[in-house]
Formats: C-alpha cells, sequence, structure tokens
C-alpha cells in the first residue's frame, strides 16, 4: 500500500509544479510545528477496528507531533503536505497502547465560483509496538460559495484498510459525501451539516456493510483575556445493514453508533494553547461484543511554532 501512496503523491506534486509554472505568480511556501502532551480518562476501553471492548475504564498519557508545509503554486492552486505521530499508553491496558503515523497530501484550485479538491492520506497505526493498522484514503472534492453565508462540498472517497494478523478484516471503501455550511459570523460563528454514505466491502462477507450517517457540527469563538477562545459541539448518527449473516449470531447485524463530541480551546499565549474534550458514543448493535457505551475526556496542552 505505501508505494500506491508515493505513486499519488509524485503525480500530485507533478501536477502542481506545472500549474506553477504556467501561471506566472511568485510561489511562498509556509511552515509549521506542533507539540502536544496530555491526559485522558476512557470509560471502556475499546479497539473499534475489529470490534472489541474491554468493558473496563483506564487512563492514558498522550503525546503528539505535527509537522505541516503549505505551498502556493500561484494565485489560484495551493498544496500542503503534513506528517502526524500519536502516542496513547494506558495505566493498565497496555496492549492497547498506540502509536499512529498519519502523512497526507492536499491540492486546491479555485475554479472561480467554486474549487476542486483532491486529498490523499495514509495511516499506520500499532498497538502495544506490533504492527495493527495500515489505511489509505483518497478523496476529490468540489465546493463553493451559493451565496455570502451558505457554502456547500461534496467528495467522493475510496479507501483501503488492511488490519495485520486478521486479513478477513481487509476492506475497500467507496464513500459519497456532503456538507451544508452557515457562517453567521464568518468564522468567528458557523453550522454545517452533512450526510455520508458508505459500501464496505470486506473480504469475509458478514462484514459488508451499507451505511448511512448525518452529523452536524457548530463551532463558535469568543473573546477571552483578549484572546479568541474556540468551542465547538458535534453529533453524529451512523446507521449500519449489514448483507450477509453474522454466523455468531446466526442473523445479519445492524449497528446504530450515536457520537457526542465538545470540544473547547483557549490560547495561553502566541504560543500555547490548552484544549479540553468530552466525547460520548452510544454504540448499540445485535452483535454483543460490538454492543457497548463509551465516554472520554481529556485535557491537552499544545506549543506551536
Amino acid at each position: 500500500m505505501p508505494w500506491r501512496v508515493c505513486t499519488l503523491w509524485l503525480s500530485l506534486c507533478a501536477a502542481g509544479v506545472v500549474h506553477a509554472q504556467g501561471g506566472g505568480s511568485p510561489s511562498t511556501t509556509s511552515w509549521n510545528v506542533e507539540v502536544g502532551a496530555g491526559f485522558e480518562y476512557d470509560s471502556n476501553v475499546s479497539v473499534d477496528e475489529v470490534d472489541l471492548s474491554s468493558g473496563q475504564s483506564d487512563y492514558a498519557v498522550t503525546a503528539d507531533f505535527k509537522l505541516s508545509a503549505r505551498h502556493r503554486f500561484d494565485a489560484a492552486t495551493e498544496g500542503s503536505l503534513t506528517y502526524d505521530v500519536a502516542r496513547s499508553d494506558y495505566s493498565e491496558f497496555s496492549r492497547v497502547d498506540r502509536l499512529t503515523q498519519i502523512i497526507g497530501a492536499d491540492v486546491s484550485t479555485d475554479l472561480g465560483k467554486s474549487s476542486a479538491g483532491l486529498s490523499i492520506y495514509y495511516i499506520d497505526s500499532r498497538l502495544d509496538e506490533e504492527a495493527f493498522l495500515n489505511f489509505l484514503r483518497v478523496s476529490p472534492s468540489l465546493s463553493g460559495f451559493l451565496s455570502q453565508r451558505w457554502f456547500a462540498r461534496g467528495a467522493y472517497v475510496y479507501s483501503e484498510r488492511d488490519i495485520d494478523a486478521r486479513p478477513l478484516r481487509e476492506a475497500s471503501t467507496h464513500s459519497a459525501e456532503a456538507d451544508l455550511y452557515y457562517f453567521h459570523r464568518g468564522l468567528r460563528s458557523y453550522a454545517n451539516i452533512g450526510y455520508r454514505f458508505r459500501d464496505e466491502n470486506a473480504v469475509a462477507d458478514e462484514l459488508d456493510f451499507l451505511a448511512h450517517s448525518l452529523k452536524f457540527r457548530y463551532i463558535r469563538r469568543v473573546d477571552l483575556w483578549q484572546r479568541k477562545a474556540k468551542a465547538e459541539f458535534a453529533l453524529r448518527y451512523e446507521v449500519r445493514d449489514y448483507r450477509s449473516e453474522e454466523p455468531t449470531i446466526n442473523e445479519r447485524r445492524q449497528d446504530d453508533r450515536l457520537r457526542l463530541k465538545l470540544d473547547f480551546e483557549i490560547p495561553i499565549n502566541d504560543r500555547f494553547t490548552w484544549q479540553a474534550y468530552y466525547s460520548y458514543g452510544d454504540y448499540e448493535s445485535n452483535l454483543p461484543r460490538a454492543d457497548f457505551v463509551q465516554t472520554i475526556f481529556g485535557t491537552r496542552l499544545q506549543y506551536s511554532w
């Protein structure tokens, strides 16, 4: 899978260079680095990718690093490359200590009344220092303002997933996404509603499913101690309809997933930012091991330059 990512990146960069050479405008590049550390409580330590939940709570220490570069090829086209690495170390459940690396590339072009974009992400995740998950995501998109306050975005998403030592869970996914944004006060206050259709085809027939999901997000920035703090509320509801009979329950599996998330971000100064987050997940399923409730809350201190 990594060679596919490299091939796509080379094509993406080559297309951008050709565009820049023909645009006649000077190019610019900006860099950004973020380092974070925090503490998290998980009421039900789980590994969602393999439908496993412990039913027990634990605490984790978290750390992350992000390096990003944004390049403007000309007045219409810009792209970015990012590298993220994040680690979670649990107090008791060390076997689910996770190290995740994400490499991403994005490019977008202004078409006048709309913009076209392409994003490519590759994820490598390890559990307890052992290989676990490889994930590739490719998504072309089209977006634009419908009016001064309304903005729309549509995207197609293709993804591939490999899970080490569990070949039956290898899968490819086709998805369609549609999002509508309403800007009440520009980026200071806006709402987002979205719909996603997902068709996942796994090696094991009982893991194939169709999914419909709806989401709602509201972001609000307020002045706090002469700095702009940010609060975000997000709600997602997803229904999964599996296409084949699940052998362990002798019927087709059905899942209803409700997830709620709250995020707060308060700048301390020009470099440091304090963050706090809370999430609640209610995963209902007729497959007992996939039926559980999970609550996570944590805090994080970030330094950026």
